[in-house]
């Protein structure tokens, strides 16, 4: 395990127990101040996995959704410092946010004749009360697409969390939103607002705290393009809340698939999260390895710099090349058709050649691709190298079905 990997199973662990001794009973002023004091700044996503990692052990999601406010507050200024808006306007993740600006407007309203109760009459009171109460029931849209589109996404890569934790709050809200629709003719205008619309408002605000510092970003991290591509193909069959739905869907992908970040990267643990899914290292070279082709790719500088090491390779190749001018690589016969193939595809006039002779006892193809990023900036070519006897000797069809060894 490496030093990083280290300190974060450490920082996870502290950070684990001052949320049990938050649950046993220490106050949240301790636990922010022993927060504060041994770890200081964390990720929504690393908040996430601590709260699963709860569920896990077998604290009940019951138990996680009782102090999931508390967390926020324990977790609420480190998430400030660390929050950032990196999605465009035809994401999920921003349409969810344009619903949630709308939300905070009914709740800044229902706390302005909360404020104001004293120079409106009883029945003024109730009555911009109730108008109020009215929109905001577009709230159980705005958690439906959450719940059928977002958890289900989520639970793929193993947070089982919100399902079951933020569902749960989501439930509460509803209740509370009904509550105050029951009442908001029946108790006295004091105690109506202490026990109807305050908790309604606050949990409100609070979910939008929720989804905004740990939901969002830590589902920006876990899903990929595919997934978001998929989430808005289907939004509008759960609908939208407050806002326009999208025009053009089409449109809207395409940018989507445009704008989001695609580059791989490493997550953790030796894992590099790709736009099609997650490989460990170890996983990824093995993959390579065991390909039924020979691929070597020389970089935009036209060095050696990667090929597949398998046991069966058609050319050899020995580590000494990596680095290697790839002009040096072939035999002077060959030096002017491969300047030219490189120029043409630097150039773009096209993205590939490709070869086919007899080698020993072998009929080899042989391809040679650009490689270009998704802006078309030319990145390399790649090399790939098959036997290809026996596949031009296959006749017929051999289904997996008929497959009895």
């Amino acid at each position: 395990m490496s030093e990083v990997t280290d300190k974060k199973a450490l920082m996870k662990a502290v950070v684990k127990d001052i949320i049990i001794k938050l649950h046993q009973g220490a106050t949240v002023e301790e636990s922010k101040a022993r927060f504060e004091r041994e770890i200081g700044t964390i990720t929504s996503s690393e908040i996430a996995e601590i709260e699963q990692s709860l569920i896990n052990d077998g604290v009940s999601p019951d138990e996680i959704k009782k102090f999931c406010n508390v967390h926020a507050l324990l977790f609420e200024t480190a998430l400030k410092k660390a929050a950032s808006d990196t999605t465009s306007p035809s994401h999920p993740v921003y349409l969810f946010k344009l619903e949630n600006r709308e939300i905070e407007k009914l709740t800044a309203s229902l706390k302005d004749i909360i404020k104001d109760k004293d120079r409106l009459d009883d029945n003024n009171f109730r009555q911009a009360a109730r108008q109020l109460l009215e929109k905001l029931k577009g709230l159980d849209v705005h958690y439906a697409r959450k719940e059928q589109l977002l958890f289900p996404f989520l639970e793929r890569y193993g947070f089982m969390g919100p399902s079951k934790v933020m569902w749960g709050k989501h439930n509460e809200i509803r209740g509370l939103l009904k509550d105050a629709f029951t009442k908001v003719d029946a108790l006295p205008v004091d105690d109506y607002i202490k026990t109807c619309l305050n908790p309604l408002v606050e949990e409100t605000d609070g979910m939008i705290f929720k989804e905004e510092n740990i939901l969002f970003p830590a589902s920006l991290e876990k899903l990929n393009v595919q997934d978001w591509v998929d989430i808005l193909k289907e939004s509008p069959e759960v609908g939208y809340a407050y806002i326009e739905p999208p025009g053009d869907t089409g449109h809207l992908i395409a940018e989507l698939k445009n704008t989001a970040a695609e580059e791989p990267k490493i997550i953790e643990d030796n894992v590099i999260s790709l736009p099609t899914g997650n490989l460990t290292l170890t996983e990824l070279l093995n993959i390579l390895n065991i390909l039924p082709i020979d691929v070597t790719f020389v970089d935009k500088d036209d060095r050696v710099r990667y090929f597949t090491d398998n046991k069966e390779r058609i050319f050899v190749r020995t580590k000494s090349v990596i680095g290697r001018e790839v002009r040096n690589c072939h035999p002077p016969q060959s030096k002017e058709k491969v300047e030219q193939i490189l120029a043409d595809f630097k150039s773009g006039t096209r993205n590939y050649a490709d070869f086919w002779i007899n080698f020993k006892d072998k009929f080899v193809y042989i391809k040679f691709m650009a490689v270009r990023d998704k802006t078309g900036q030319y990145l390399g070519t790649l090399e790939v190298t098959q036997d290809v006897t026996g596949i031009r000797k296959l006749q017929g069809e051999k289904r997996l079905i008929d497959e009895r060894t």
